[in-house]
């Protein structure tokens, strides 16, 4: 059998390509657009928990995906059989959306030789027993640290996904992307008090930097670090308070509270908070927002979409005007816009939708030292965990996984609680103080979207926010 990373999928699967292309054209004829997503993907995970390997699991999955689009309506069918009798099935049904309509169709995506992670397998190396045995250092290395700690639990996590995009024409786009994830999490305790702490980090590119000594020992140490700082929290007082956010995983609420509404479905159906503000201030001056999917190795990025768009930094918010949506070809389409390479998708099995890749804000002129200072009454939010939000109305809750009380300019007490609820496009307009130490994250972020997850990156620089809704448990 040939191998993946240096054959074709269609060759791969012994194919004819002229059938196939045959097929394509066949379920795709007078419609707007479509395409065969082709995808071969291996995926491991490995968790240690509570001194011993809990879980070891190995996955392989291949199949296909055939699309026709016309106008706002999808034809979609898929199969892990990847077989022309199969492909001429998903043709019969994916024709059914024409409806006798006929177009011509859209134009291919433009073609790229940027590649912005390399072909290398990481579950090729290093090998099981491995893996096993760093995962029981990093348990013992924690447990040694501390005698509060109760309870390790450590993962190591990685995909290697084949992606190949044949359109009607026969012309084919074709992507290669790792992907590892590390994870800590720490249960400490004091007495019948138990608290918790993670830190997780990864990117597209094969397990050997993650794994070095230093990198996990700093996971390990941030794990422990935020679960005995939690240990030692009061409960969060509650009310209305100038917040400050922490750099970097703390822009999952801005990929969360804004990112989504700036997504081009929603937008086009007007179900978006920002759906007819383009042009317009939709946050303060000072603010910019991009969704860049050309960061080398991030866990966000991708050379191609999943439509065979090549990413693109794409300015959404700039100095608080709204300048852009991120689109895949449908909508972008529909729009009368270009595409932006955020056509994506979780698997072969699921439709291409507009999705962010790395989100974030970009950096401002304020040291942090001097925004924690102008605080006299508020919180500081450095981790954040789960959080809620309706994309129509731009309400949002999110929890904080740690926190601490300012007063009068000091970091004080850590906080138990904390949650913040407020309103995205509303909030936006109450950032008053950027921060110039803009940070991603560290690698760990999954997006879910109409029941699909993917890997993206957030990001952001110490911000204040005035007069935001803490909820909380103390007074």
């Amino acid at each position: 059998m040939t191998h993946p990373a240096t054959t074709s999928l269609l060759d791969r699967s012994g194919l004819d390509r002229d059938q196939v292309k045959a097929e394509i054209a066949r379920g795709l004829i007078g419609a707007d657009d479509g395409e065969l997503f082709l995808e071969y993907r291996q995926s491991e995970a490995l968790m240690f928990d509570n001194g011993r390997l809990k879980q070891a699991t190995y996955d392989t999955a291949q199949g296909f995906g055939l699309r026709a689009v016309k106008n706002d309506a999808v034809g979609y069918a898929h199969s892990s059989d990847v077989s022309i009798p199969a492909l001429a099935r998903a043709a019969d049904a994916v024709g059914a959306v024409r409806a006798g309509y006929t177009g011509s169709l859209a134009a291919a995506p433009a073609r790229t030789n940027v590649r912005l992670y390399g072909d290398d397998n990481p579950l090729d190396a290093p090998g099981f027993e491995a893996k096993v045995k760093l995962l029981g250092e990093i348990d013992a290395y924690v447990r040694d640290k501390d005698p509060r700690v109760r309870q390790v639990s450590v993962s190591l996590a990685a995909t290697w996904q084949v992606v190949e995009i044949v359109r009607p024409d026969g012309e084919s786009y074709r992507d290669i992307r790792p992907l590892v994830r590390v994870n800590v999490a720490v249960v400490a305790g004091s007495g019948d008090r138990q608290e918790t702490g993670s830190h997780g980090y990864g990117g597209r590119e094969g397990y050997q930097r993650f794994i070095e000594t230093k990198a996990w020992r700093n996971a390990a140490d941030g794990a422990l670090r935020q679960a005995l700082v939690n240990l030692d929290s009061v409960p969060a007082p509650a009310g209305e308070m100038d917040v400050v956010l922490g750099p970097g995983w703390p822009g999952v609420m801005l990929h969360e509270a804004v990112g989504h509404g700036l997504e081009g479905d929603f937008n086009r159906k007007q179900t978006s908070a920002f759906a007819g503000l383009m042009g317009q201030q939709v946050a303060a001056k000072g603010v910019t927002v991009v969704d860049d999917g050309t960061i080398q190795n991030r866990r966000g990025s991708l050379s191609i979409d999943d439509e065979g768009t090549p990413t693109n930094r794409t300015v959404l918010i700039e100095d608080g005007i709204l300048v852009g949506y991120m689109q895949d070809r449908q909508n972008a389409r529909l729009m009368n816009m270009k595409p932006t390479g955020n056509g994506r998708r979780e698997s072969y099995a699921h439709v291409p939708m507009p999705r962010m890749t790395n989100t974030y804000m970009l950096a401002g002129q304020h040291d942090p030292k001097e925004i924690l200072a102008s605080v006299k009454n508020g919180i500081y939010a450095v981790n954040f965990g789960g959080g809620q939000v309706d994309i129509t109305s731009g309400k949002y809750v999110f929890q904080c996984t740690e926190a601490y009380r300012i007063e009068n300019g000091t970091i004080g007490a850590p906080l138990k609680g904390a949650m913040l609820i407020g309103n995205g496009p509303t909030d936006l307009h109450r950032i008053s103080m950027v921060g110039n130490d803009l940070e991603l994250d560290t690698g760990i972020g999954t997006c879910g979207k109409n029941g699909q997850g993917v890997p993206v990156g957030v990001g952001q620089p110490t911000l204040r926010m005035d007069r935001i809704t803490v909820g909380g448990t103390g007074g």
